[in-house]
């Protein structure tokens, strides 16, 4: 993708996340926190359930943008804030479901904004991607 025009959502896509999703992801990453495959431990800190790393969320939404754009070397920054948590139920998972939409376009670069909800919650604030045009 070469062009980009402010409103155009560029990208879509859904993710199932399964708590097979957090134990791969843990051993890739080295994040063994028991919050992440635990549901007692997860309890006993108050959280409401396991919970997807933040980092795994981050980098599904991401890799929703960086299929469409064809190569990751056009991301020049990523920022995000985390606002809710990914809560993955040991049956039924969690899904993701990401946007991908032009929020700025200057003379070298755009700004992706990206929607990233679980459950009809938005799950990160300000996730935005500032890519080269060309």
């Amino acid at each position: 993708m070469s062009t980009f025009t402010v409103g155009e959502v560029i990208a879509e896509r859904s993710v199932q996340l399964t708590r097979e999703s957090l134990v791969r992801y843990a051993g890739a990453s080295g994040d063994f926190n028991p919050i992440h495959y635990r549901d007692d431990v997860a309890a006993e800190v108050g959280l409401p359930g396991v919970l997807a790393h933040g980092m795994l969320t981050m980098g599904v939404a991401v890799g929703t943008l960086a299929e469409a754009l064809g190569d990751t070397g056009r991301i020049l920054e990523y920022g995000v804030r985390f606002t809710r948590p990914v809560v993955v139920d040991p049956s039924e998972g969690a899904e993701l479901h990401v946007s991908a939409k032009v929020g700025a376009v200057d003379d070298e670069t755009a700004r992706v904004d990206l929607t990233v909800t679980h459950a009809g919650t938005t799950v990160l604030g300000k996730a935005q991607v500032r890519v080269r045009l060309s």
